[in-house]
């Protein structure tokens, strides 16, 4: 096996274990998968908390059918709300409500708990983190910068 396949590979295995272990988390704790977590922040991360449709999508690397399908729970449960564009009727944005400011900034908490365990120890001194961010961000990876 290449060295490319065994890293794309150990990549793989890596990136579901951390999704397992956040999931568990955000939805024992919270209600939420990492994926409405991950879309939730990406809201509160925009100015005034709302954001179109369509740039959400691509932020998120989904489809616009995508982001609608994640955002009708989160606009069901009260986190999100659906905003029109008053001079165009075709544009619609998503919007954190007050509640989904308060139940993000827990998740968030959560997360960033659930994260500093993960790379706690002695084995990931913050030098090796900050070289792992980097070397993900070359492979298309982007995070809360």
């Amino acid at each position: 096996m290449s060295e490319a396949l065994d890293a794309a590979l150990r990549l793989v295995r890596a990136q579901a274990a951390l999704v397992r272990r956040l999931d568990a988390r955000l939805g024992g704790l919270h209600g939420v998968s990492l994926a409405d977590f991950t879309l939730l922040l990406r809201l509160g991360e925009a100015p005034g908390g709302r954001m179109r449709r369509v740039d959400l999508a691509e932020a998120l690397g989904l489809t616009a059918s995508g982001v609608t399908r994640g955002l009708a729970p989160l606009e069901r449960i009260g986190l999100v709300s659906r905003e029109p564009d008053a001079r165009d009727a075709r544009v619609a944005y998503a919007s954190l409500t007050g509640t989904g400011r308060q139940r993000l900034a827990e998740m968030r908490a959560t997360a960033e708990e659930t994260a500093e365990e993960i790379f706690a120890g002695s084995a990931w001194p913050p030098e090796d983190i900050a070289r792992l961010a980097d070397l993900l961000s070359r492979l298309g990876g982007t995070g809360l910068r």
